[in-house]
């Protein structure tokens, strides 16, 4: 995936800070982004048959991480994750945003070989994610309505269960392995609120507030970038050592 995304919570006043979805001041998304080259002469392109009951259909390897295989199917429903997660229609994903996703993928393997999850994510925090999830569904009021978008993504209710476990699984391991290595000093903080706050405040005619007030929050998104900076040089080492093939059946043939 190009992007592969942790959720952090905003602090309630402006800081430039990457975003997916809608602008307003929710639980931040924060990615890391790649195009590892990498020296191989050719790229996989690999056609398996998958025997379905429908009878059979070919599934297209686009992609083999350290010798997992990523599938078109898997990419597919990538998509779809995603888009259902935004409140999008799948169709309207540009091919970027379609690369992008397979990058999440890609990246989501790697980590997977560093840190395996072995318990299971508690079960109010996926209730709390999959409630997230519903708000951003239109005509989902109703039991009937969220039956019905789910059936349109062409997933079910123990399936998105599922992916948003993982999700919350993989991004507590991450945390666990790198938040214990970050510091955030007083200055720091103090430079941010003089440098970047105060000025983005003054921009949009908000009343600025004491750096007394602010420091908690202030402190605790510095942490977050932080943390996705060490997440971000993580990834390109994984990417950099590791054997990653991928065959775009759209752009053509690729290796990284």
């Amino acid at each position: 995936m190009k992007r592969w995304q942790i959720q952090f919570c905003s602090i309630a006043f402006p800081h430039p800070a990457p975003s997916r979805g809608s602008p307003s001041l929710r639980c931040l998304r924060v990615f890391s982004a790649f195009f590892m080259a990498k020296g191989f002469v050719a790229a996989l392109v690999l056609v398996l048959p998958i025997v379905a009951s429908a009878g059979p259909i070919v599934d297209r390897v686009v992609a083999n991480v350290n010798g997992h295989v990523v599938l078109q199917s898997d990419w597919e429903e990538e998509v779809s994750f995603e888009a259902f997660e935004d409140g999008k229609d799948p169709s309207s994903f540009t091919e970027e945003e379609r690369k992008a996703a397979l990058d999440r993928l890609i990246d989501q393997e790697l980590l997977r070989e560093q840190v395996r999850p072995s318990q299971p994510a508690p079960a109010d925090q996926v209730a709390a994610r999959v409630a997230e999830v519903r708000k951003v569904q239109p005509n989902c009021s109703t039991d009937a309505g969220w039956r019905a978008a789910l059936q349109r993504y062409g997933m079910t209710q123990s399936e998105l269960e599922a992916r948003l476990g993982n999700q919350i699984q993989l991004m507590k391991l991450v945390e666990d392995r790198l938040r214990p290595s970050i510091q955030i000093d007083q200055q720091a903080i103090e430079s941010y609120y003089h440098d970047q706050l105060l000025p983005q405040l003054k921009k949009t005619g908000a009343q600025a507030k004491p750096l007394t007030e602010v420091y908690g929050r202030i402190k605790t998104l510095l942490a977050e970038k932080k943390l996705n900076e060490l997440l971000t040089g993580w990834l390109a080492n994984l990417r950099s050592e590791g054997h990653i093939f991928t065959s775009n059946p759209k752009s053509g043939d690729q290796n990284r």
